[in-house]
């Protein structure tokens, strides 16, 4: 089983070199972290697919791609050093994350995705992750602001209350619903305002408000 798995990586790692994952951190990362680890046992096999996959509740890990992309577009080559996650789910971006910033503040509104999300981190030794439960709406006032804000699920319009937990000059990723559609957006925040840049279309799990005991 192990060799199997050890060849869909590979396979996956040269997939998001040809679909444009050029940041060799960022590539590093995803070789080194088990996707498995994240995922029901029964879908074991297919960790190293690039899909989406379901983690219970109605919610899913996103795939490798979108994973790494997002992780690219948010790192860019800038010294960023707090991030902010809406929306921990299984805790693999959350994971990825935390080797590229200093600090990583992630939120999860359903509480048993939250208690197995803090388990993993603990099992992989995660000490500058800080996990909330809690409505992603408020990100986190105590810990703002952030140099980065991304969030893994898609609002009808662009959470003006995380916009104001952002640094000035800091930039957020995040899926919008717009025209019957996902479009993933990166945002700048200049002192001048916001510069809002259209990156893909993508599919993604609704952003809600509030919290699930």
């Amino acid at each position: 089983m192990s060799e199997i798995i050890n060849h869909k990586k590979n396979q996956l790692i040269n997939l998001l070199r040809d679909k444009g994952i050029t940041n060799e951190k960022v590539i590093s990362i995803m070789e080194k972290i088990p996707r498995e680890s994240f995922i029901d046992p029964a879908l074991k096999q297919m960790a190293y697919d690039d899909d989406a996959l379901p983690i219970g509740h109605n919610q899913t890990i996103s795939s490798p791609y979108i994973v790494a992309k997002m992780s690219q577009i948010i790192i860019e080559e800038d010294k960023m050093d707090k991030v902010l996650e809406i929306g921990t789910g299984c805790s693999y971006q959350t994971v990825v994350l935390s080797y590229l910033f200093k600090k990583v503040v992630s939120i999860e509104r359903i509480k048993s995705l939250y208690v197995k999300s803090k388990k993993i981190v603990s099992d992989f030794n995660r000490n500058n992750i800080k996990l909330i439960f809690g409505d992603g709406y408020t990100g986190s006032n105590i810990d703002a602001p952030f140099d980065a804000i991304i969030i893994t699920a898609a609002p009808n319009e662009i959470p003006k209350s995380l916009i104001e937990q952002l640094k000035t000059h800091g930039r957020m990723i995040m899926p919008l619903n717009k025209n019957g559609k996902q479009i993933l957006i990166r945002i700048k925040n200049t002192p001048k305002g916001i510069i809002l840049k259209e990156i893909d279309d993508v599919l993604f799990v609704p952003m809600l408000k509030g919290i699930i005991q």
